[in-house]
Formats: C-alpha cells, sequence, structure tokens
C-alpha cells in the first residue's frame, strides 16, 4: 500500500496544469498570454457597490463564524433572485450555501455516491464533474453535446441509452444526471425544448436531475436562458449556481445548491447538504454579507451586468471570427458563459492530439490555452475570451499562425 490514497489519483484540474510550465517561461522572460481561466474580475472589476458592502462588513467587524448554511438574509436573497427571475416560489431553507459551485459538487457526490455507482454527464463537460465524482469511487455515464446541432444535447442517444440501461437493470445504479446551462466549454444555451425533453427523461426514468446554472445572466447573441426549474417543478432536481460569474465575485467563494422539491430523495439530500455544511463549518462571513447585498440590489446588478455581458458578447464574437480565418480550426458560435470551443482538423496539422497542439502553442508562441481532452472532448482547445480585443488578436494571430507553420506538407 502506497502512502497516498487510491482515489487521490483522481485529483487534478486541466485548466490550470500547464501553469507551473508558465511560470517557468515566464521567469525566463518569455512573454505569455494566459487564456486558460475563465475568471471575469481579471478583467472587469467587481461593482463597488459589493467591494463597499464587503468593507462594511469587515469594519463592523462581522469576521465571525457564519451561518452554516448561509445566513437567513443570503438564503431569502437567493430565493428572491429566482422569483424575480424565474418566477420560482423556493423556501429558503432549501438553499445551502457553498464555498463556490466546486464545493456543491464535492458535497452532492460524497453525499450520493458509493463505490461502483453512476452519475450521466455530458461532454464536452466542466472538468471538475468527473473529478468529484471519481473521487467518491463513482463512475461517468458520458453522454454528449452534439456539436452538428450547435452543442445542443443529443437526444436521441440519450433515450437509446437509457432503454438499455433499463433493459439491463442498470438505472438502479444511476444517481444523478448533471447538465450543464450554459455550457462550459462550448457556451451553449440549451434550447428549452430540448431542456424539456431532458427533464421528462429524467422524470420518466427516475433519475435525479442536477443542471449547474452558474453563467445563467451572461447569455447574448438573441440567445433565452430557461432554468430547469422552471420545467421541472414536482420533479426532483437541484440547482448549481453562486455569484463566481454572473456577479463578477470570483473569489468571494460563495456559491449555493437549490432543492426546490419536497419529495423523498430531495428531502434526503437537502438534509444532508446541511450536515456537510455545518461539517465544514462556516463560508467566508464578510463575503457572505457583500453577496446578499449584490442579490438584494437588482437595480445596481442589472446596470453592471448590461455593460459586461455588451463587452463580453463583443469579445466572444470577435474571437470566432478571427478563428473563422483559419481553416485548420472551425467553431461553432458560442451563445453564453465567455469561452470559444475551437475543432482541431488534426489531420491538417503535425500534431497526433489536442494535447500536443496545446502544449506546443505555449512553448513555441506564448500562447496558454486548455486542451479540449479536459472536457472530455479531445481534438479541441477551449479559448477564455475576456481579455480585452487588442490581447484576444494578438493572441488569436499567434494560434492562426501556428496552425500555418505546423501544417502538413
Amino acid at each position: 500500500m502506497g502512502f497516498l490514497s487510491e482515489r487521490s489519483r483522481y485529483v487534478k484540474n486541466d485548466i490550470e496544469v500547464l501553469d507551473a510550465v508558465t511560470e517557468q517561461l515566464r521567469k525566463k522572460g518569455k512573454s505569455i498570454v494566459s487564456l486558460n481561466r475563465g475568471d471575469p474580475a481579471r478583467y472587469f472589476p467587481t461593482p463597488k457597490y459589493i467591494i463597499d458592502a464587503y468593507v462594511k462588513a469587515l469594519m463592523e467587524r462581522k469576521t465571525y463564524y457564519s451561518r452554516a448554511q448561509g445566513s437567513v438574509e443570503l438564503q431569502t436573497a437567493v430565493s428572491d433572485r429566482y422569483k424575480r427571475m424565474h418566477g420560482l416560489d423556493i423556501d429558503p431553507a432549501r438553499i445551502i450555501a457553498t464555498a463556490g459551485i466546486t464545493e456543491g459538487l464535492s458535497f452532492v457526490n460524497s453525499a450520493l455516491i458509493n463505490p461502483g455507482e453512476n452519475a450521466i454527464i455530458f461532454k464536452p463537460y466542466f472538468t471538475i464533474y468527473t473529478t468529484a465524482l471519481e473521487l467518491n469511487q463513482g463512475k461517468p455515464i458520458i453522454q454528449r453535446y452534439d456539436e452538428n446541432d450547435a452543442w445542443n444535447i443529443h437526444l436521441e442517444e440519450l433515450k437509446s441509452s437509457l432503454i438499455r440501461s433499463k433493459g439491463r437493470d442498470r438505472l438502479k445504479h444511476v444517481k444523478y444526471m448533471m447538465v450543464t446551462n450554459p455550457n462550459n466549454p462550448t457556451g451553449t444555451v440549451l434550447r428549452r425544448n430540448v431542456l424539456k425533453e431532458l427533464v421528462d427523461l429524467a422524470n420518466e426514468y427516475g433519475i435525479f436531475l442536477i443542471s449547474d446554472e452558474i453563467y445563467d445572466e451572461i447569455v447574448f447573441n438573441g440567445a433565452r436562458f430557461t432554468s430547469v426549474s422552471e420545467l421541472a417543478r414536482g420533479i426532483p432536481h437541484a440547482l448549481l449556481n453562486g455569484v463566481s460569474k454572473s456577479y463578477d465575485s470570483t473569489g468571494f467563494r460563495i456559491g449555493f445548491i437549490v432543492i426546490p422539491e419536497e419529495d423523498r430523495r430531495s428531502d434526503l439530500l437537502r438534509d444532508k447538504m446541511l450536515e456537510y455544511a455545518r461539517a465544514r463549518i462556516s463560508l467566508n462571513t464578510p463575503a457572505e454579507y457583500a453577496v446578499t447585498a449584490a442579490l438584494n440590489n437588482p437595480k445596481g446588478h442589472a446596470k453592471a451586468l448590461r455593460h459586461r455581458v455588451h463587452e463580453i458578447s463583443d469579445r466572444v464574437n470577435f474571437s470566432v471570427k478571427m478563428f473563422g480565418e483559419n481553416q485548420f480550426l472551425s467553431t461553432v458560435r458560442p451563445n453564453g458563459a465567455f469561452y470559444v470551443f475551437p475543432k482541431i482538423d488534426l489531420k491538417l496539422l503535425k500534431f497526433k492530439t489536442d494535447v500536443q497542439f496545446v502544449t506546443s502553442l505555449l512553448m513555441e508562441e506564448g500562447v496558454q490555452v486548455v486542451w479540449g481532452s479536459a472536457f472530455g472532448e479531445p481534438s479541441h482547445f477551449r479559448i477564455v475570451s475576456l481579455a480585452p480585443k487588442e490581447i484576444l488578436e494578438h493572441a488569436i494571430n499567434k494560434i492562426n499562425d501556428f496552425c500555418r507553420k505546423n501544417a502538413r506538407r
């Protein structure tokens, strides 16, 4: 037996795996453009009213342990947000605050997954989905979004898989199905009719549905966001969300899991989430007060968000247009979040894999992106389009030049 646990081998984050290489290159004087991390607060200052609320909490010495599941005021503010945005009446007590979605994922998988049990995850997926599952000795059943259908869920494949699994009595080992909307890394905003079919399938086969909606307000190009909770009333489900992206507060580490329904499974999960929250004792108390103030200021939020989404959509669309000039790449236009996820035509290049492509791009051109394999989708890479357009133009020109220089002759 080794010193480290067997499950610890699943701990990884490919989004940051090349950071150590980047640091060494910078120490040697190489200029690097890092477009690997989806951190809007680095490019758009967190709104002043949120910062002021944080400072006020500090000055009032609100630096003690907070209520484990989040303050009543925070729970109520989250509930009020869902009422404003989606017309949903959610009991504040069914909202558990977490240290970002990552902690929420950890709680959910630890609470639900026994060794050898499964969860349905659609690829491409956020990298931590499989990490959190496998750390608890669970196994992903991979379904897919369809690149040929603007990265919407491939419903026919999902239906066929569910029918086969039911016939083999495998569904009893499936604990949940995870959907992401808008999607990271593709930026797809799922169509309402697609989500409705997904909800109906989860209900038909008795699968608990979880929806990661962290980018729910960063939507553009005429797309419309639909929360799963609008369509899943009376159906067991949970939402993962937080303030990192829409409220431009990544470093505050305040997220939440919402479990709206009151069926047996929902009640069991809600009660267990509360126990996990108590086991980790507390959130960042000053941040909690600041986030509550942010959620309770819809006018200030709308003003800040409007400007930010306008800038993000401009930068994302600009990136897509620039990649359109590259014969070695093809890109589905995103309508949400702030990522672009080009497909690499490896037959035309000197690289065998997306990992080789991304690593060589960093070493040769000083541009850091993330390989698609990290998201379960080889032959792609993800670029974060948050930087100003002049930086994106510089980086994408380097990527396009890199492809031309490494073309097969």
